[in-house]
């Protein structure tokens, strides 16, 4: 079988390109590039078909082939036929050409065939361009909205409350500003290029004061935290590089049988799974021992990470444990792995609860003997009389239910073997393990093709409603979830079922039944036996029922944020809309921290949230002493976003063993003047909430690449940008440029402009001066150490292009500093670097 030539044809740069996207050099000749290709697809089927080929079209969906059969019909491909399937195939007569809807979508020949999938002529049905690999920790900055209120953190300035989003006349010009509330009604305005200089606090907490403007109190807490974080950063390495410096067995991919193996699952692999994948089959083959976290949301597959990792570790003759929390994931994993590793020479056994005594004692027999290549089990794998005979890969899946004393276990298991840890919700001090740059991690945020997110609904109980949730699933042949916080509750909602809906079949599950009922439940769930499980949090983890798509968690108030979130992965698992109810008790006051648990489930309904839940989950409860079992911080301290930033600092500054690239790494913003309108107008984006996100996302832009890609998103989103954003977009450009240069400040007025060199130092003086003199009498050097350019520029719009000019000038010569990196401009004295740019009322 080969690809079809229109595959060929279009990756060479052919007019076949004219469909995926208008072909540039035909749009210049023809009027209708679109046409062209049609008379070339119409004049390949023609020509395929009076060669004695069989030759069919295929479309992924009926709404496509409706499109490919008039416009083929119109474009003169006569006796073009529909086909249900093979059979109908085989009926077709050689003069005529079939149309079927197949999960096709590039096509093939052979000697008697032609089929042309709806890719080959149309291009890619879903372009999606390579992402660049983002730093992780701006993943916690895009999860975190500020609303009025909310605590946040300046780096100079301390802690403040946020107020709203103002705009200022400033130099003539209107100009949005965050206003930050301080100790003693003090306000301070932060334009909004330089927003990236506030950070969240955290999560709001009675006993927190504001700092006030000007005081030490900040600057030297901030001092002392800095102190810490050093400490705890050198010994995060020390530990790290013990690990690093142990050799590790080099696992490589066996040729042939590898791609075999991975040609089993059935789905097409995500972008964010394939680069998961690729990151840990790296680490595998690097001769040191793996320490990798997957961190993907429920049904995003990280299973299948897991399934190819521990392929190449059993062909390479080493052991293989997983552990999981429970003893239903044991058994849906085992079934997974057996199903998957059919017909090869691998032995994978079971160990937990579930396994009878004598069977357990066989396994455990046969791990010591090296007769068993695969073993997934709950805890009872970390039991003293476990031994393995040579682990090369250890897999833990859901590590955020694992306990302290079983962690310890774990360590001592996995000193110099891969690991590989699964999670949908990493716990907070894992995550802070893997912001910082400790443990390496993957995210898998990409959603399955189709797949929906589930609807969250938070309420007080009602009868009503539960019935019709109930009954509407069970009309349209689905399953259901009914989930309690205690097995005494159990009886209590039995009850309620048998009043509220008499007419469903249901079961019950929970940790205390024995192995064998539980087992016999589960399966007969699975089976569609009955409609309705009622069980404890025992289901929370990893079970994968498809048909399952309502569930109802009573008094959801007693669930931490991370279970109901791995609740909720249980249900949406199929193409079907999944909808999820989380009851309070009535008229019950709940605490402010179930409150906000519950509104963070309500307002991450949208798939690919896990990670996001975790950061949440790491601003309510604080990362912990990364070190030791106090499960307090110092994130209270000076916020969680500026807190993960210093920890980034520190850990980098330790790697070079000194400070100097610490101070390198140190952030400042450049403030910049020019007098023109910087904004994203309120009719432009009405919701201030979008506004305010896209503004923090425009600060963290780095180049022109990306300014220009979001540029072009916000004209997708909201239409032509207005010349205010344009302004905007502008400003950021020079503030990367400014950045380089080392300008703190930089003025533009219609005379021309002033430039504030930071610590008024310049990385490349000599060719500062050069530059002063080729350009004398427009640039000149001021007695107080500014750089003076004189133009005139009473146009704003002229203004700004020279200003970006300018800059990238300064840019430029502060590059070419080889030879003179560092150095002080002549006769110029160092002085203290200012504050962050603001504006104090």
């Amino acid at each position: 079988v080969q690809l079809s030539p229109f595959a060929a044809e279009r990756s060479d740069g052919d007019i076949f390109d004219a469909g995926a996207r208008p072909a540039r050099s035909f749009a210049v000749e023809r009027a209708d590039p679109k046409a062209v290709l049609f008379e070339a697809v119409r004049d390949y089927l023609e020509g395929e078909r009076k060669s004695g080929r069989k030759t069919a079209v295929a479309a992924f969906t009926q709404g496509s082939a409706d499109r490919l059969l008039n416009v083929l019909r119109e474009r003169g491909v006569s006796d073009l036929r529909r086909i249900a399937d093979g059979r109908a195939f085989e009926a077709l007569p050689s003069s005529a050409i079939g149309l079927a809807v197949l999960p096709v979508e590039q096509g093939f020949a052979t000697e008697d065939m032609v089929l042309l999938g709806e890719q080959d002529i149309l291009g890619d049905r879903l372009a999606r361009t390579a992402r660049r690999r983002r730093n992780l920790d701006q993943f916690i900055t895009e999860a975190t909205a500020l609303t009025p209120g909310d605590l946040v953190v300046h780096a100079d300035h301390g802690i403040g409350r946020y107020e709203a989003l103002e705009t200022l006349d400033v130099a003539g010009a209107p100009h949005d500003c965050v206003r930050v509330l301080y100790a003693g009604d003090d306000k301070l305005f932060i334009p909004v290029e330089n927003i990236e200089v506030l950070s969240r606090f955290g999560s709001e907490d009675a006993g927190v004061q504001l700092d006030r403007l000007g005081g030490v109190a900040w600057q030297s807490r901030k001092s002392r935290v800095k102190q810490r974080i050093r400490d705890i950063a050198g010994e995060l390495i020390r530990v790290a590089a013990e690990r690093q410096l142990r050799p590790g067995d080099v696992l490589q991919p066996p040729d042939g049988i590898y791609e075999e193996f991975a040609a089993r699952f059935p789905y097409p692999e995500t972008e964010d799974q394939l680069n998961a994948i690729a990151d840990t089959l790296t680490d595998m083959a690097a001769g040191k021992p793996m320490d990798r976290l997957i961190c993907g949301d429920v049904g995003f597959g990280k299973t299948e990470v897991a399934l190819r990792a521990a392929f190449i570790a059993a062909m390479a003759g080493l052991q293989v444990a997983m552990v999981v929390p429970t003893t239903l994931l044991s058994r849906q994993h085992f079934r997974s792995f057996t199903e998957r590793f059919a017909g090869l020479p691998i032995r994978i056994a079971q160990l937990s609860r579930l396994v009878r005594a004598k069977e357990a004692r066989w396994v455990k027999d046969e791990l010591a003997q090296g007769r068993i290549d695969i073993v997934i089990g709950t805890h009872a794998l970390l039991a003293k009389d476990v031994r393995f005979s040579h682990l090369g890969l250890l897999i833990i899946d859901e590590e955020q239910h694992f306990g302290v004393a079983q962690k310890e276990k774990l360590k001592r298991l996995k000193a110099d073997v891969h690991v590989l840890t699964l999670t949908a919700t990493p716990i907070p001090r894992t995550l802070q393990l893997a912001l910082s740059g400790v443990r390496e991690m993957s995210i898998i945020a990409t959603p399955p093709i189709d797949r929906l997110a589930v609807r969250t609904f938070v309420m007080p109980y009602d009868p009503v409603t539960i019935r019709e949730a109930i009954m509407r699933e069970r009309d349209r042949g689905g399953q259901i979830f009914y989930v309690v916080p205690r097995i005494a509750d159990l009886d209590e909602v039995r009850e309620r079922l048998r009043e509220i809906v008499p007419e469903i079949k249901y079961g019950v599950a929970h940790g205390r039944m024995a192995p064998s009922e539980l087992e016999n439940v589960m399966s007969a769930f699975d089976e569609r036996a009955f409609d309705l499980l009622l069980s404890t949090n025992i289901v929370e983890s990893g079970l994968d029922i498809p048909s399952a798509n309502t569930m109802i968690v009573h008094r959801s108030d007693m669930f931490g944020l991370a279970q109901l979130y791995q609740l909720r992965g249980r249900i949406g698992r199929s193409k079907l809309r999944a909808y999820a109810y989380l009851t309070l008790p009535e008229r019950k006051k709940l605490a402010a921290t179930a409150q906000r648990r519950l509104e963070v489930m309500q307002t991450l309904d949208v798939l690919g949230a896990g990670f996001q839940l975790a950061s949440h989950d790491l601003d309510i409860r604080g990362a912990g002493n990364l070190l030791g079992d106090e499960q307090s911080g110092h994130i209270r301290e000076v916020g969680i976003e500026l807190y993960q930033h210093m920890l980034e600092e520190a850990v980098a500054a330790a790697r070079a063993d000194g400070d100097a690239q610490q101070a390198a790494a140190e952030e400042w913003s450049p403030q910049i003047t020019i007098g023109t309108p910087v904004l994203i107008p309120e009719d432009y984006v009405p919701d201030l909430g979008v506004r305010l996100g896209l503004y923090r996302r425009i600060a963290g832009l780095l180049d022109r690449r990306e300014i220009d890609g979001f540029a072009a998103e916000l004209i997708d989103r909201f239409g032509s940008l207005p010349r205010e954003v344009e302004n905007l977009l502008e400003i950021i450009a020079i503030k990367r440029s400014c950045r380089e240069a080392g300008i703190e400040k930089l003025e533009a007025g219609p005379k021309g402009a002033v430039v504030s060199l930071r610590g008024n130092r310049f990385a490349n003086p000599t060719g500062l001066i050069d530059l002063i003199q080729r350009n004398a009498g427009t640039l000149r050097l001021r007695p107080d150490h500014k750089v003076v350019c004189l133009r005139n520029w009473e146009d704003a719009k002229v203004r700004l292009a020279g200003v970006s000019k300018l800059a990238q000038a300064l840019a430029r010569i502060a590059r070419d500093a080889a030879a003179h990196a560092d150095a002080a401009l002549p006769k110029l004295a160092p002085v203290p670097a200012k504050p962050q740019p603001a504006r104090r009322v």
